[in-house]
C-alpha cells in the first residue's frame, strides 16, 4: 500500500484504486497507533491528506474501513501460507515453510498483523468471523497436505492442522511482543523443529527423506 507520507495534496485527483489504497494505509497507521475505539475519521483523513468527504466516498464509516483492512491482511496470510505449502514437496521443507510464512507476517511493516490477531474488536460478528475463517482457512492447507501423505482420517487430520496454526500463530506473536530476542530465522528453525518431531510420527512422504533422531 502506498505510504501516508507519500500521500497527495488536498484536492488532488487520484484514480479510486489509488486513493482507495492511500486511505487504508492511512487507516492502518491510525488503527495500529490507538486501536479502533480511540481512531477517528478526521485523524484518518488528515493522515492521508484528503478531505473527510473524500474519505466517506470510499468508507461509508470507521467499521467499513476497518474491515477493508481486515480483509487484505486476511488474504494475505492466507496466500503466503498457500505459498509456502507449495513451495515445495519435502514435508519437512514444508513445515519450515509454513511457520516462516507466519513470522514473516507478524514481523512485516504496519504491524498488520494486530488487525488480524488482536483486534479490539472480536466481540463484533464480522470482525469475529473473518478471523475465524482466516484461522481455519489457514488449517484447511496444511489439513489438505497432511490428509495427502498419511493414511489418518479426515477429522484427525483437520486437528492436526488445527494444533500446527495455532503453534505457529502464538509463537510468532510470542517471538515479536518480546522484541525477538531470539533471531527470526533461528525462532521459526526452532518452533519448526518441534513440530516436525511430533508430525513425522506418521508415515508421511518427504520425497525420500528419513526423519533423523537428532534433528
Amino acid at each position: 500500500m502506498t505510504a501516508p507520507s507519500d500521500a497527495r495534496a488536498r484536492g488532488t485527483r487520484l484514480p479510486r484504486v489509488r486513493r482507495r489504497r492511500q486511505l487504508l494505509a492511512a487507516a492502518q497507521e491510525v488503527f495500529v497507533a490507538r486501536g479502533y475505539h480511540a481512531a477517528a475519521m478526521d485523524e484518518i483523513a488528515d493522515r492521508a491528506g484528503v478531505s473527510k468527504p473524500v474519505l466517506y466516498q470510499h468508507f461509508p464509516g470507521k467499521l467499513e474501513l476497518y474491515l477493508a483492512l481486515l480483509e487484505e491482511h486476511s488474504e494475505a496470510l492466507v496466500e503466503k501460507q498457500r505459498e509456502a505449502l507449495e513451495s515445495t514437496d519435502d514435508n519437512r521443507q514444508r513445515v519450515t515453510a509454513s511457520f516462516q510464512a507466519y513470522f514473516d507476517f507478524v514481523a512485516g511493516d504496519g504491524e498488520a498483523f494486530r488487525l488480524v490477531f488482536e483486534s479490539d474488536l472480536r466481540n463484533l460478528p464480522a470482525v469475529r468471523e473473518k478471523s475465524e475463517e482466516t484461522f481455519q482457512r489457514c488449517a484447511e492447507l496444511i489439513g489438505k497436505v497432511i490428509r495427502q501423505d498419511t493414511s489418518i482420517s479426515d477429522e484427525e487430520a483437520h486437528l492436526l492442522s488445527i494444533a500446527l496454526v495455532g503453534m505457529a500463530e502464538t509463537s510468532a506473536r510470542y517471538w515479536l511482543n518480546n522484541h525477538g530476542s531470539v533471531p527470526q530465522n533461528a525462532a521459526e528453525q526452532l518452533v519448526a523443529r518441534l513440530a516436525w518431531r511430533g508430525i513425522s510420527g506418521w508415515d508421511l512422504t518427504r520425497s525420500g527423506e528419513e526423519a533423523e533422531d537428532g534433528d
